[in-house]
């Protein structure tokens, strides 16, 4: 395999660029973590910022590897779907799980929209 230092001076600009977006974007999911108050808030950060902080890593690994080997390479794009299709399903079965424990012990930090039993995204 060639070496990093034959890559394209272009590609190696949006290479690095991805790169420090999918690592910030991560690191804020990360304090999201940390710092919010309650689970049911705590888990959005994670997995809104982490999963577009992973989307800009396989980009940047998709053209880095695509630039040096001089074809497409297109193997993340199962790592991106496999992402794209576990992560909304997790955080609602966390979620629901979640909210269950809450109700049976009677919880006051239940959102009262999900106490009321109403579907999330609805006011």
């Amino acid at each position: 395999m060639t070496h990093a230092a034959d890559l394209p001076t272009w590609a190696a600009l949006i290479v690095a660029l991805l790169l420090l977006l999918g690592s910030g974007l991560a690191l804020t999911g990360s304090f999201g973590l940390l710092r919010l108050r309650n689970f049911y808030e705590r888990v959005h950060a994670p997995t809104l910022c982490t999963t577009l902080g992973i989307g800009c890593v396989l980009l940047a690994s998709m053209l880095f590897f695509s630039a040096l080997q001089t074809r497409l390479v297109l193997h993340e794009l199962l790592i991106a779907g496999f992402i794209v299709l576990t992560t909304p399903v997790t955080l609602m079965l966390l979620a629901r799980a979640a909210l269950y424990r809450d109700r049976r012990e009677g919880r006051s930090e239940v959102p009262h929209s999900l106490a009321r039993g109403d579907e999330v995204g609805e006011s």
